[in-house]
């Protein structure tokens, strides 16, 4: 998480899903669109930790210190993202699409029920049995590390 704090993050991913369906006709066909998505939320994070430096007072800021790329990092994320997805995908269908409205799209449950036509306590129920078939699941694993310089 870019954020460390879970509503920022949240926040985060709302405002990329917003500038994805804005630039639709910016996705290239046949690319991964995993990596379309991650670019266009790496650009948002960055631009709020510009404006936040500048309302701070320190309106310079140390390209080398923002820009910076920890491409193991960038790595790891992407594995533990992949992991996610992959668990979400192997949800029921009704869980799935419920899980996507509520968590991704950021709809209230009344709004999820009405897009579903089923009443409120559906989507509850559909979201509590999805938790509980992610929370079953191995804890997430990132790659592991090596020392600089140790081939595995």
């Amino acid at each position: 998480m870019l954020s460390r704090q879970r509503h920022i993050a949240e926040d985060l991913v709302q405002a990329t899903c917003v500038r994805a369906l804005e630039r639709g006709e910016q996705f290239v066909a046949g690319t991964r669109m995993d990596r379309w998505l991650f670019s266009i939320l790496h650009s948002i994070w960055l631009n709020e930790i510009r404006s936040q430096r500048v309302r701070r007072g320190q309106g310079q800021v140390d390209a080398d210190e923002v820009l910076a790329f920890d491409g193991e990092q960038v790595a790891q994320t992407h594995v533990l993202a992949a992991q996610v997805i992959r668990r979400v995908d192997a949800l029921p269908e009704a869980q799935r699409e419920t899980v996507f409205l509520a968590y991704v799209e950021g709809l209230s449950y009344k709004e999820v029920a009405h897009i579903l036509e089923v009443p409120i306590g559906t989507v509850m129920s559909r979201l509590a049995a999805a938790r509980v078939k992610l929370a079953d699941n191995p804890p997430l694993r990132a790659v592991p590390t090596s020392t600089r310089g140790e081939r595995r």
